[in-house]
């Protein structure tokens, strides 16, 4: 039960990082267009 904690963490830590990236290609984008 402890193990199934810890990858359920790795797998949110690894999930917002890839949502911080999208948002900051995001935001690129988006200031190119102005």
């Amino acid at each position: 039960q402890f193990t199934d904690m810890i990858v359920t963490q790795r797998g949110f830590q690894a999930n917002s990082r890839t949502i911080q990236t999208s948002d900051q290609m995001l935001q690129a984008v988006l200031t190119r267009k102005r």
